[in-house]
């Protein structure tokens, strides 16, 4: 044999291992407490590469494992379960009014959170200003070091580059975020930013609760704006030019409502949190000095209380996300459409409004199947999201379908 195909096969031999290792470890999060034996029986390996690979991550404190007192048993089975308490990563959630920052145990728990009011101005400035914040936050926690930073922005980024390209609600245009990052904490070795709703929808996809098939869905973030994540075989979908999934700017009305994209008619400019707000002025006119988000927290805050005008404001929203949801259905057929932010709280408002468009637009005779759901994260959607960005690379982004 040449070296030149003995150096491939070992490095093939290792890319193995790799996703071996991946593999394994993606199956003890999900499937704990799990036996060694199940795990084999799970992905095909041998015995002896399986428990070879669990020693490996023993002894890193990935995993620790607990005799299974079963009574009814011979022998008693060592169960494995994922170590926490030991590895942190650092989220930081960045939105038009407040940004969060937080540190996360690596099955997507937030431990600590801060939030600042978003300065994006000067971008730079302010990244810096995050990451001070989050520095504070692991002191106050006594964490040595962190193992990973996840950040999220609404707008269309490189993920590979750790590049905004474009961010409309933050006035940001290709902006080195990497470079300032990697500059203020060169002992954190992995740093991934993504799209807010992206990421929302990979948390969702890992730590969420739904108990249907998420194989194939779409996570749809209401906020300031509208943006989306398209998860398909179990995989985040990506793009050429990092920008699919950009539904909040699809055209629902020729001439409509002017958007921030500068067109007009966009689904954002009708079914977003600035939407709302823009329909509660129009109605009830006034001297408002607080921030979108603020503004519309307080609408559905009167919805909850029965105020007819904030109701019928979230009503027409709800159908006018119908009116989006159901093209969504037409082009990409998903298992479900989730549904993440504030709207959610009123979600016995919006989801009938919502429904019955979709059912009028959507199916076209199919079976009716397609669930319409509130999101199942229990913390902000984006901020969990930030964080998994950064925990997938500690699971080398594996994801297990069986």
């Amino acid at each position: 044999m040449s070296p030149k195909s003995s150096n491939l096969i070992t490095g093939n031999a290792k890319i193995l291992r790799g996703i071996n290792r991946g593999m394994i470890l993606n199956i003890i999060r999900e499937k704990q407490p799990i036996s060694r034996v199940k795990i084999a029986g799970i992905t095909g390996l041998n015995k002896s590469t399986v428990s070879s690979i669990i020693s490996e991550l023993l002894k890193e404190d990935l995993i620790y494992e607990e005799v299974n007192e079963d009574q009814n048993i011979g022998r008693n089975p060592l169960n494995l379960f994922l170590k926490l308490g030991k590895y942190f990563v650092g989220a930081i959630n960045i939105d038009s009014s407040i940004t969060r920052i937080a540190i996360s145990d690596i099955d997507g728990s937030i431990k600590n959170i801060a939030e600042i009011e978003t300065d994006s101005k000067v971008p730079e400035d302010f990244i810096e200003k995050c990451v001070t914040e989050l520095l504070k936050l692991q002191k106050q926690m006594g964490i040595e070091s962190l193992e990973g930073l996840g950040v999220t922005i609404a707008g269309i980024v490189d993920s590979e580059k750790l590049t905004v390209n474009f961010a409309s609600n933050l006035g940001w245009e290709n902006f080195d975020i990497g470079e300032i990052l990697r500059k203020m904490l060169p002992g954190v070795k992995n740093i991934s930013i993504g799209n807010d709703a992206k990421a929302s929808a990979l948390a969702e996809l890992w730590f969420g609760d739904h108990a249907i098939d998420l194989s194939n869905f779409v996570f749809l973030s209401v906020g300031h704006g509208i943006g989306s994540g398209i998860v398909i075989g179990n995989k985040l979908m990506d793009s050429a030019f990092k920008a699919a999934g950009e539904f909040g700017h699809m055209v629902i009305f020729e001439g409509g409502e002017l958007c921030k994209c500068g067109n007009n008619g966009c689904w954002e400019a009708y079914a977003s949190d600035r939407a709302i707000v823009n329909s509660y002025i129009a109605k009830k006119p006034g001297k408002l000095d607080h921030a979108v988000d603020f503004i519309a927290q307080d609408i559905i805050d009167l919805a909850k209380q029965n105020d007819p005008t904030a109701v019928e404001i979230l009503k027409k929203t709800g159908y006018y996300l119908g009116l989006g949801i159901a093209n969504i259905i037409k082009a990409i057929d998903p298992y479900a459409i989730i549904i993440g932010g504030k709207v959610t709280q009123v979600w016995d408002i919006i989801y009938p409004e919502i429904m019955i468009v979709v059912t009028q637009r959507a199916y076209f005779g199919r079976e009716k199947n397609i669930k319409i759901l509130p999101t199942s994260l229990k913390t902000l959607p984006r901020l969990i999201g930030a964080a998994t960005l950064a925990i997938e690379e500690i699971f080398d982004g594996y994801k297990i379908i069986a």
